[in-house]
């Protein structure tokens, strides 16, 4: 059954069965992320390189794997969930390396523009963003792997270097800001 009506106080459960609000810092944080894994699974219903397409589907299952980590209410459950480690960081690392090899190196500040598809991998680093900044304060309440940050902040970067490439695949131009001039 999907509905319990467990929730219809305003309560959810935490990874363990503790019952938390559901503006809680963890469900906030683990909401973003959920909605990151979506705009992430139409992102990729836009890709045309099935390569990319299946890196999406890696890091989205990566993110369940983080909304798990920050959805346990203690170190005991922890333990029982599967983590995101350092290797998948490494992952990321690894994809955005390759790719940036084959793009011009950035002189300026780029406006997210070009085709749907450069648009909502703009779109998905910003909500990428959004959840990094909830980690960061839920991290300060309920101390995190250190990794869930890491993980992040590199998936970031991987989304906005992977616009990149699709735009140089689609062949369209970048977009530069430029800096108003001084008169």
């Amino acid at each position: 059954m999907v509905y319990t009506k467990k929730g219809d106080d305003g309560t959810t459960s935490l990874v363990g069965g503790t019952r938390v609000k559901k503006y809680d810092i963890r469900v906030q944080t683990y909401g973003e992320i959920d909605h990151l894994i979506s705009l992430l699974g139409y992102t990729a219903t836009h890709l045309r390189h099935d390569n990319y397409s299946g890196e999406i589907f890696v890091i989205q299952c990566k993110l369940f794997e983080i909304e798990s980590m920050i959805a346990c209410e203690n170190s005991e459950t922890l333990s029982k969930v599967v983590h995101v480690t350092d290797i998948d960081v490494q992952y990321l690392e690894r994809k955005i390396d390759t790719m940036s090899a084959d793009i011009p190196p950035l002189k300026n500040f780029i406006i997210p523009s070009g085709s749907q598809t450069v648009t909502l991998l703009n779109m998905a680093r910003t909500q990428t963003r959004r959840c990094e900044r909830l980690a960061v304060e839920c991290n300060e309440q309920y101390p995190q792997d250190p990794v869930v940050l890491k993980y992040l902040n590199r998936l970031s970067d991987y989304l906005f270097v992977l616009g990149r490439m699709i735009a140089k695949q689609k062949h369209r131009p970048e977009k530069f800001w430029k800096a108003p001039e001084n008169n």
